[in-house]
Formats: C-alpha cells, sequence, structure tokens
C-alpha cells in the first residue's frame, strides 16, 4: 500500500487496519489541536479508529501552535 502523508509518499507493507492504526505507528504522541484529513476531507477525531485507508490515499496532518 502506498500512502501519501505530508506530501511524501510512503510505502506500507501491511496496510493499516485504520487512520487510527496509522497514527499510531508514525507519532509516538499526537497533541492536542492535531487535525487530520484523508483525500481534503477533514476527520473528526471521533472517526479515526472507524476510517479505513486505501491504496494512494493522501493524508494531511496538522498540529495547531501558539505564536505571536
Amino acid at each position: 500500500m502506498e500512502l501519501t502523508i505530508n506530501q511524501q509518499s510512503k510505502h506500507f507493507d501491511k496496510a493499516p487496519e485504520s487512520l487510527a492504526a496509522l497514527l499510531a505507528s508514525e507519532f509516538t504522541v499526537l497533541r492536542k489541536g492535531t487535525a487530520v484529513a484523508v483525500n481534503n476531507r477533514v476527520i473528526p477525531m471521533v472517526e479515526w479508529a472507524e476510517t479505513r485507508l486505501f491504496d494512494k490515499d493522501h493524508i494531511l496532518i496538522i498540529t495547531a501552535t501558539q505564536g505571536g
């Protein structure tokens, strides 16, 4: 399976079971304020565990930060 994560292509021998599984494998800690979109559709956090991923999906992960 090939996924594009934040504009970088990544190959997976074994497809992640869900968006939540992908995030758990890629990030040791997800901070509050993280948002995820799959194929330009924002996925609410409560749907991460049930969101299935498919070959060639585009995933955007952003985290809000403080600043001024």
